[in-house]
């Protein structure tokens, strides 16, 4: 089945910012893939919020080709989140050609190679960032995908492992092979998210290409979007961490700007998302990362903390997040 393509501006959007080869993409402030929080009940609320397209926490192909229910899980989609990317890993070209094909028959809009994933468990075996010292194999892996697929696909990069920034090289590797767009890091594997983001480079990158250029790091603030836009030229940018306290900074609002009102509307929906998505005791207690994250910036004090991490029934745990809100208020 071919790509899913829009062939009506959505109400309101105007023109596509940008395009992966022939679909449009309405928006410039795009939730990154992250390990352990884009899950579908988060990736759907920020999708809703305004995240113009979404990306899957990534899949390691290797699942993708066993009996393994994680893969169906991570991939889930509804089809209100297109454009969905779906993101894989791993280190060999043909695995990931053969993991790609399975995913392809679950009908993503795109497929995107994960590059750039620096924790030490993935990377040491060659995939994620641990693919970047090893152009070749990007090369290949590329050329197998883009010839075989009928999907865009699409890579996320770092600046390279360390000292050895060869983000340049990579980038026109992507493109030269058939990738149809580049996402970039703008920090190397050995930083992991310390220090600043080099929006030079990412600059660099958006210069040597034409396909689009996704910039990432350091994004926290409504104005930081523009910001990087300008300085970088690059057609979009990516929000991890920040967007995990402030998921409303895809509706163009930073967090002191949000209402009581807001908060609350937001938290209730992502609770339900996460009981259908994993059930009454798993959702409760996947939400609670996310609630402290949504609540400590009202500064809460520890043993409010402390209340929200407990296990309790949903109605017990709603009831104690309604006299949270009545205190922030």
């Amino acid at each position: 089945m071919e790509s899913n393509v829009f062939l009506k501006t959505p109400l309101g959007k105007g023109s596509p910012t940008f395009y992966v080869r022939n679909i449009p993409i309405y928006g410039d402030a795009i939730l990154a893939p992250m390990d352990g929080y884009s899950d579908w009940p988060f990736r759907s609320l920020c999708r809703s919020l305004g995240s113009p397209m979404s990306y899957t926490e990534f899949v390691k192909v290797e699942k993708i080709l066993s009996r393994s229910k994680e893969p169906t899980k991570r991939l889930y989609y509804e089809e209100v989140e297109r454009p969905i990317t779906f993101q894989i890993y791993g280190d060999e070209p043909d695995l990931i050609l053969k993991a790609a094909l399975r995913v392809q028959e679950l009908n993503p809009d795109i497929i995107d190679i994960n590059m750039g994933c620096p924790a030490k468990s993935i990377a040491d075996r060659g995939a994620g960032v641990g693919m970047m010292p090893t152009p070749l194999k990007i090369a290949r892996t590329f050329k197998k995908l883009t010839a075989a697929l009928k999907v865009p696909v699409t890579g996320k990069i770092r600046l390279g492992w360390d000292q050895n920034k060869n983000y340049k090289l990579i980038a026109r590797i992507v493109e030269e092979n058939g990738g149809s767009l580049i996402a970039i890091h703008g920090r190397t594997k050995e930083q992991r998210y310390s220090g600043g983001a080099d929006w030079d480079a990412i600059a660099e990158v958006k210069s040597l290409v034409k396909i689009p250029v996704i910039g990432s790091g350091d994004v926290r603030t409504v104005a930081d979007i523009q910001r990087m836009k300008r300085h970088t030229g690059c057609d979009a940018v990516m929000i991890g961490r920040a967007a995990i306290a402030n998921p409303w900074i895809f509706s163009g609002l930073d967090r002191e700007q949000v209402s009581s009102k807001q908060l609350q509307k937001t938290v209730h929906e992502h609770l339900a998302k996460s009981i259908k998505f994993y059930g009454e005791e798993d959702g409760q207690r996947l939400f609670r990362k996310y609630a402290v994250q949504y609540l400590l910036l009202r500064t809460l004090d520890r043993e409010s903390r402390k209340e929200i991490l407990k296990e309790r029934p949903s109605g017990e745990f709603l009831n104690m997040l309604n006299q949270v809100y009545a205190v922030i208020a």
